[in-house]
């Protein structure tokens, strides 16, 4: 994407994103083992080639790592590499962990060991874990959830849902074949998966679709403990949650209470086979990327279906992934060490003052905000936390995985899960850590943290076409600048709106201005609610936070490129639409219109600029052209 500098100036007045990446989506080509080419895609792909060269010379002994965690993660990658020893093993590393879930006899048994199954990281149709209480985000809270679906969604579980239908077929093709390569008997496989997937259908009716769950403020439900047991009269939370962090807490916060309140219906002694079938299915599914590279494969083809990848990951690929994963803050550390500069962290950091500057400057002179809501607004604007580049240290954590080489492949990756589920589980009783970053460095992504205040940029994303020290300021503005203050304008979106300078769940706004504020954003939705793409139409409200955070963050980033005396509005606009610049499978494009609370790539790129004055100025657009949008149908919001 880089290198893709070529206009269409005929349709420029049209379609922005066709006249600024047109001619390089003519001639780009998906990689067969991924879904998606172009913009952030690219920039992975640069990294993961150039740290897979890195992480070979260090497996070949012509580099020594230069840390103790590093040397350990490159232990852990050899492993992850020698598909030798991976294939001659088969499935056996995989069979006493199924092993463990045939072995439960019923409902009693498997709650007795619930704890125990918890921290080895095994699936459960009940799911507790420890983060900030929303409400008082200086300490932790333990949260109750539902676990994942083998469908993407909830929506997909309805009978009119073909693409359910033949996602659904490939799933069990896939589990017939893998049980096989595994030596089960074909009555057990059959009886097995018919279970399996019978019992996943049970769940879904009782779950929040993603459009529900886009609205994360309503996951903070609170319980008394002794009101979270009456959930269940055949669960023993007490014993359950006591195994896992020593002690019965006060409170439980329950994210979706819909599916607590039939919690008897979907787990009882009647239904523990179906449960049991479930968890062996899952089990397998969460072990085959880890056994031989025959498995790996067949193993990954119903999430190429769900993808639109056309082939598996080559070996050593896969075996990167797999190891970066494991040690993600290790591997970022050392990226952002060799290949992040502290010149363009300075600089970065210099946008996102300039930017939160902006930001102050227009809740200053908001017209709709009253006196108060300005203030508290501008409060939190204020405590907002600035992470740029890489965390100033790594977490202990990492310190603790030593491989062994004397176990396998899946015995060491359960060992560090057990290691880091006690850790996880340890938190409880802590106060809440604030400099931990939930991204590592080597992601292309940024973040916006409610419960923190916080806006993240690692140092991944920071580079052409985002950023570059060679880019103009206004290009760079159009790019990583409209970035920031997307992440900034989080604080303000429907969602992040409605927590305080600390990060806590708080209602700061008159009511006058939170009814104001919801208009604007129920313009926001209408705006791209029914919008056809070559996938379907959008569905306006699962998109709205992320739109409204678009929206406020062009806008500040365009006032930000102004003033800079170098400013040349036509290239903020054009690097705009380049960020945006991807080819995407079809089935990956569905795919996240079924459930991303992004709007797809082409809509980001035109419909925002179109509710911005200078774009008409700039590039000389009027009544009847494409891109036109008359006056009193765009939208400001900050």
């Amino acid at each position: 994407m880089g290198k893709n500098t070529t206009v269409n100036e005929e349709l420029l007045k049209d379609d922005l994103y066709q006249a600024v990446n047109g001619e390089w989506l003519k001639t780009a080509v998906i990689p067969a083992d991924k879904a998606t080419t172009g913009g952030f895609a690219d920039l992975s792909d640069k990294i993961e080639e150039t740290l897979m060269a890195d992480f070979q010379a260090m497996l070949d002994l012509k580099v020594t790592p230069d840390t103790p965690e590093m040397a350990e993660f490159i232990k852990y990658y050899h492993l992850a590499s020698d598909f030798t020893t991976r294939d001659q093993a088969g499935f056996e590393p995989a069979k006493k962990y199924l092993d463990q879930v045939l072995a439960l006899k019923d409902l009693k048994q498997w709650q007795e060991k619930l704890p125990e199954l918890f921290l080895a990281g095994y699936d459960s149709p009940v799911v507790l874990y420890v983060s900030p209480d929303m409400k008082d985000t200086k300490h932790y809270a333990l949260h109750a959830d539902v676990p994942s679906l083998f469908l993407p969604d909830k929506t997909y579980y309805t009978k009119d849902n073909e693409q359910a239908q033949a996602l659904l077929q490939v799933l069990q093709q896939m589990l017939t074949e893998l049980f096989k390569k595994a030596g089960y008997a074909d009555d057990f496989s059959q009886k097995t998966i018919a279970q399996a997937l019978a019992y996943d259908a049970k769940l879904a009716p009782f779950q929040k679709d993603s459009t529900e769950r886009a609205d994360y403020v309503k996951s903070y439900n609170k319980y008394s403990f002794s009101d979270f047991e009456k959930f269940s009269t055949h669960l023993d939370f007490s014993q359950i949650v006591t195994g896992l962090v020593g002690e019965v807490p006060e409170k439980v916060i329950v994210t979706e209470p819909k599916y607590f309140e039939a919690l008897d219906q979907l787990v009882n002694p009647e239904n523990f086979a179906e449960l049991r079938s479930w968890l062996f299915v899952k089990t397998m599914l969460d072990l085959t990327g880890f056994l031989s590279d025959e498995i790996r494969v067949l193993g990954g083809t119903y999430s190429r279906a769900l993808s639109g990848s056309k082939e598996a990951m080559k070996p050593q690929k896969a075996a990167y992934y797999l190891a970066s994963n494991q040690y993600s803050q290790v591997v970022g550390l050392y990226y952002a060490h060799k290949y992040f500069g502290k010149k363009a962290k300075a600089d970065v950091y210099q946008m996102v003052e300039k930017m939160i500057a902006v930001y102050k400057k227009r809740l200053q002179e908001n017209t709709w905000l009253s006196e108060n809501t300005r203030k508290k607004a501008i409060v939190k604007l204020d405590a907002l936390g600035i992470n740029v580049g890489y965390p100033d240290k790594l977490d202990p954590l990492y310190q603790k995985y030593k491989v062994d080489p004397k176990l396998n492949l899946v015995d060491n990756t359960v060992n560090f899960t057990k290691i880091a589920m006690k850790r996880h589980y340890e938190r409880l009783h802590e106060e809440v850590d604030r400099t931990r970053w939930e991204m590592p460095a080597h992601m292309v992504n940024a973040y916006y943290h409610p419960s923190f205040n916080v806006i993240v940029f690692p140092a991944a994303i920071l580079q052409a076409p985002f950023y570059s020290l060679t880019q103009s300021s206004s290009a760079n503005y159009g790019g990583i600048g409209a970035v920031i203050a997307h992440e900034i304008s989080h604080a303000f979106d429907n969602n992040g709106a409605q927590f305080d300078e600390h990060g806590n769940l708080f209602n700061w706004w008159t009511e006058d201005d939170l009814t104001h504020f919801q208009n604007l954003a129920q313009e926001m939705i209408a705006q791209f609610d029914g919008l056809e793409t070559t996938a379907g139409p959008v569905n306006g409200k699962l998109v709205v936070s992320e739109n409204i955070a678009d929206a406020g963050g062009l806008s500040c980033a365009l006032e930000a490129a102004k003033s800079e005396p170098d400013a040349d509005l036509r290239e903020f606009f054009i690097n705009w639409a380049r960020i945006w610049g991807l080819k995407s499978s079809l089935e990956r494009e569905k795919l996240l219109l079924a459930i991303d609370v992004h709007a797809p790539h082409v809509l980001r790129a035109n419909i925002q600029p179109r509710n911005l004055a200078d774009f008409y100025t700039v590039f000389g657009v009027k009544p009847g052209d494409g891109m036109y949008l008359a006056p009193e149908k765009r939208i400001h919001i900050w």
